[in-house]
């Protein structure tokens, strides 16, 4: 099989697992809503919410460092895997397990800290799962993941299940989460055929060298990114916690996507950038921009139309009350567009040291942001401070790239693809009611069809990505 086969499908493996993939995940989060109800549900995603905001600060930007490092031909890829995963492997335990000590000093309900104590074991594989992806990638050996990913979601499906037929409670539910994930990550080391733990010094000096820049802004970006859904459970009910917890589950997969998005082109830009192919990185600058907006667009407007219908086929009728803050928060979406594209794009140019600047100042006026608005106006004001500090940081990182790279995208598809939304979210909403499904479908419909009347993006633009993306991951699949 040719490289540029064999990378077309690795891509389509991607997007087809992650499909199957999303719709488990929605059928777990849909079992658990209807069976826990509003408050016990509101407890689980406290205690995620909180090992979600300790877990950022172990990412130390280890996820796209391993895509930007794998993709230079400075060491032997084996051996930086190695030295990556080791660094991974211990970075979590020690976060996960700080988590677990500090939550008992917050005042929450004992359930709360119990489950998060069970579920800290779920995110310590969750975070070796991430290492193993772009692992993976490299070898151009997606359908591994992809088998894994769908393996542990049938494991927490037929769990979850498990504990509803068995009439279960809260805890042994938590039980059910964490044995999914250790489903997968297992299968992602079985099959991983010589990775092991070592610690190379130069090898763990040049990591921590691309990652310190990167990890500052994680850490700042866990404040806001997060910090919501840490300080709400303190100051709204929790049914106000579980509506707030619900719509980002279903937001979440909004940020999964665009970070499979930049998955693809971020090994473009760094191959381009680090080469001095100015040309072509121009070109795959301005088209992660079209692309990652050709994907959210639709997606925020349909979400923004439909977030009532939504919120209940995901989570059932005593969640339809988290459609208002699902249509708000689906806003935040564009900013994090704008974020993902442009804060890979500085990790590329080996410029995301000096885009801390960025992350800190965000941190600070959100951290204050949330203490105004949560204690007045609770879920709503959350939403609205993400919202803001989702377009800040976006169009900050956005001015920052353009500045250092003296590139100016062009607007001219961008707003193409705006009106293309703009007019399938109100043809949908004006043919409401109507069948979440029909609606999805005409929504679809009427979107494929504008980009086509609109020339937005072209079969042959697609071809063309997958065949220079030869390029750029070669070396790194000779692991």
């Amino acid at each position: 099989m040719s490289t540029a086969r064999a990378i077309a499908q690795n891509t389509a493996i991607q997007i087809s697992g992650k499909a199957v993939s999303t719709l488990l995940g929605l059928a777990a989060i849909a079992m658990m809503t209807r069976y826990l109800g509003v408050e016990k549900f509101g407890w689980y995603i406290t205690a995620i919410g909180f090992l979600q905001f300790v877990g950022i600060f172990s990412d130390f930007g280890f996820i796209v460092s391993t895509a930007k490092m794998l993709s230079e031909p400075a060491f032997d890829k084996q051996k930086l895997f190695n030295n990556i995963f080791t660094w991974r492997l211990a970075t979590t335990i020690f976060f996960n397990g700080l988590a677990v000590a500090v939550i008992w000093l917050f005042p929450y309900p004992t359930a709360i800290k119990q489950a998060t104590l069970i579920l800290a074991l779920s995110f310590i594989a969750n975070t070796l799962s991430h290492a193993f992806i772009g692992f993976y990638q490299t070898k151009m050996k997606m359908a591994v993941v992809m088998v894994g990913e769908i393996l542990g979601r049938v494991v927490l499906v037929g769990c979850i299940a498990l504990t509803i037929i068995g009439k279960y409670n809260f805890i042994p539910m938590m039980w059910a989460v964490t044995f999914g994930a250790w489903i997968y990550v297992l299968y992602l080391w079985k099959n991983s055929d010589g990775v092991r733990l070592a610690i190379d010094k130069k090898i763990s000096r040049a990591i921590l060298r691309v990652m310190w820049p990167t990890a500052i802004g994680i850490i700042f970006n866990a404040f806001y990114l997060q910090g919501d859904r840490v300080l709400l459970p303190l100051y709204a009910p929790a049914a106000d916690v579980a509506f707030y917890g619900a719509a980002y589950r279903v937001l979440d997969i909004t940020a999964q996507i665009a970070f499979f998005t930049m998955g693809v082109m971020l090994p473009l830009l760094t191959y381009t950038w680090s080469r001095g192919l100015k040309d072509e990185f121009r070109k795959y600058f301005q088209l992660s921009f079209d692309l990652m907006l050709l994907v959210l667009v639709p997606m925020v407007a349909g979400t923004y139309v439909l977030a009532e219908p939504i919120m209940r086929i995901v989570a059932g009728n005593d969640f339809a009350g988290a459609g208002r803050v699902l249509a708000l928060l689906s806003l935040s979406s564009l900013g994090v567009c704008f974020g993902m594209t442009f804060g890979q794009m500085a990790l590329a140019i080996d410029k995301q040291h000096h885009a801390v600047w960025v992350y800190i100042s965000n941190a600070i006026l959100c951290v204050i942001a949330y203490f105004i608005f949560i204690p007045r106006y609770g879920m709503y004001g959350a939403a609205y401070v993400t919202i803001g500090s989702e377009f800040y940081a976006g169009l900050a990182l956005f001015l920052f790239c353009a500045y250092h790279t003296r590139l100016w995208p062009r607007f001219w598809t961008a707003l193409k693809i705006i009106i293309a939304g703009l007019m399938m979210a109100l043809t949908v909403n004006a043919v409401q009611p109507l069948n979440i499904i029909y609606s999805i479908l005409l929504g679809a419909g009427v979107y494929g069809g504008l980009v086509l009347m609109f020339q937005i993006i072209s079969p042959q633009t697609i071809k063309e990505i997958l065949h220079s993306k030869k390029s750029a991951v070669v070396e790194s699949a000779q692991i």
